[in-house]
């Protein structure tokens, strides 16, 4: 029986790179984003879509319902790939944007898998991957409302992960550093005329949707996949700088490289 795979976020970079490569692989994809243009964009690529927008509560009902109908109760794969970011010092954040930062990046992705979790259980297999990211793992001024979203999103998967342990079902998060998306170009950055822009040191390390892609593609057929997948050298460094380094000596390291090159 073909596998079927919901996709948020697949109007480009990894969810579309995912949706494209999952279906070579012959999975059934259902690709879902927020806006109706990229919707029909999806549709004539010969996917099956759903509109979705994370921070309308009514529209993750909508969906929910849509891909359980689709896949008559019967969902492989969920990856909650959608986000974005708010940029900016927190004495700039207000209460609102910071809701409508978690409100897409992990109020949405709870409601959306809690939804689905009926037609993923009861078969006693089925992938749940997150796009996390390296700022689930370490914050740097300007980046807090999105680094908490994701440091969120890790800490729910860690207990969802261990919650599903004796169901057959599998949770994994991928952690990407800089990667080759628009993810930069649409960031809400909250002080215009000074914007957050990543260090230059991060351009060396900038992979593209394909890399994180082939993590997700092992995430869903590996008989063990792993618990977390990074992505990016970059994130394997900060990985290690955690486990090695005290944390007033990582905050000289990462006030270094936040100064203008």
């Amino acid at each position: 029986m073909q596998k079927s795979v919901f996709i948020t976020g697949a109007s480009s970079g990894i969810g579309l790179c995912a949706a494209e490569k999952l279906r070579q692989r012959g999975f059934r994809v259902i690709a879902s984003c927020r806006k109706q243009a990229d919707l029909q964009h999806l549709t004539s690529l010969g996917f099956e879509t759903v509109l979705l927008d994370l921070d309308d509560k009514h529209s993750v009902d909508n969906a929910a319902d849509q891909v359980i109908a689709l896949t008559q109760g019967r969902l492989y794969g969920l990856f909650n790939n959608a986000g974005f970011g708010v940029y900016g010092p927190l004495n700039t954040i207000s209460r609102e944007e910071m809701e409508h930062q978690f409100s897409s990046n992990f109020f949405g992705v709870h409601q959306l898998t809690l939804r689905l979790l009926p037609a993923i259980v009861p078969h006693g297999e089925g992938r749940i991957i997150q796009t996390s990211s390296v700022m689930g793992i370490i914050s740097t001024p300007g980046r807090g409302a999105y680094a908490a979203s994701k440091y969120a999103l890790e800490a729910w998967s860690d207990a969802l992960r261990l919650e599903l342990k004796s169901s057959g079902v599998r949770v994994s998060l991928i952690e990407p550093g800089p990667i080759s998306t628009r993810f930069s170009a649409n960031v809400t950055q909250t002080e215009k005329n000074k914007p957050v822009k990543n260090p230059g040191i991060a351009k060396r390390f900038t992979l593209t949707p394909d890399d994180v892609v082939a993590k997700v593609i092992h995430a869903l057929e590996s008989p063990r996949p792993r618990i977390r997948y990074a992505v990016t050298l970059l994130t394997h460094g900060v990985k290690i700088l955690k486990r090695l380094l005290p944390d007033g000596l990582i905050d000289r390291v990462l006030a270094k490289q936040e100064k203008p090159s």
